[in-house]
């Protein structure tokens, strides 16, 4: 589809307003991700508002590690329409369902490194304060 010449963001404006590489952008339409982008007389790419927005959520998707795989499948569904609501919505479902699980893992990881932060900071301050600790100095 081709667009006025000055609609929509170039490709350096959008990478611009959501951080993507324009390498990315182009992989994330090649790989079916964004619907093909509408294009200019001269074949320069156009995005639009709709286009920042979905970008934007596919970001976030990505960011809590979604795979682009699962990615694709999503943005294939949206493309049916409405008739694929609870699809995807299931599919968001189980995403969230592995991120709650990712999030409490990467508690229990945190509150173990608290745990040995806290033992070498006790270790410090009692060899500052020439006090042996109980179990020595090392923990691990």
């Amino acid at each position: 589809m081709v667009a006025d010449d000055e609609a929509g963001l170039t490709v350096a404006q959008m990478s611009s307003a959501t951080g993507l590489t324009a390498h990315t952008l182009r992989y994330y339409e090649r790989a079916g991700l964004i619907r093909p982008v509408t294009r200019t007389s001269g074949n320069q790419r156009r995005y639009s508002p709709e286009d920042v927005s979905w970008v934007a959520f596919l970001m976030r998707l990505r960011e809590t590690g979604m795979s682009i795989a699962q990615m694709r499948r999503y943005a294939d569904l949206r493309e049916q329409g409405a008739v694929t609501t609870e699809a995807r919505l299931r599919l968001l479902e189980a995403h969230q369902e592995a991120l709650r699980a990712q999030i409490s893992g990467l508690r229990a990881h945190e509150r173990a490194l608290a745990k040995k932060i806290d033992t070498y900071q006790r270790d410090l301050s009692a060899l500052h304060n020439d006090t042996p600790t109980e179990n020595g100095a090392d923990h691990d």
